[in-house]
């Protein structure tokens, strides 16, 4: 699987808002989504990655996302070998916060990572 290159984006890079044709995947397990995360992001834990494919677009710009980078590296490799051209950012959900950017919770308040 780690033959497989992925693009890295720094988190200067990354969009700030998300959409159905710029996606950030979030593969984090759901205790570390409910206690913070960026505002419309796709969480799909890492671990329900194959059986859930059909819910990412294949034709979006896709970031996946999760703590510090190493995760979605490996899920952006699994990607990369099952049609999709992912980009890992590097430094995950660290990198997004400390970069000033929003971590929310699934009711709006402010989240943390």
């Amino acid at each position: 699987m780690d033959s497989v290159a992925v693009p890295q984006a720094d988190i200067s890079t990354v969009p700030p808002t998300f959409d159905e044709s710029v996606i950030l995947l979030d593969v984090r397990e759901d205790d570390e989504w409910q206690r913070g995360h960026a505002p419309d992001a796709l969480h799909i834990p890492m671990g329900q990655i194959p059986t859930r494919l059909e819910e990412i677009d294949s034709t979006a710009t896709l970031y996946v996302v999760c703590q510090a980078g190493g995760r979605s590296q490996r899920v952006a490799q699994y990607l990369a070998q099952n049609g999709y051209a992912p980009i890992n950012l590097s430094g995950g959900m660290l990198a997004w916060a400390g970069a000033g950017r929003p971590v929310v919770t699934d009711d709006g308040g402010v989240g943390v990572i």
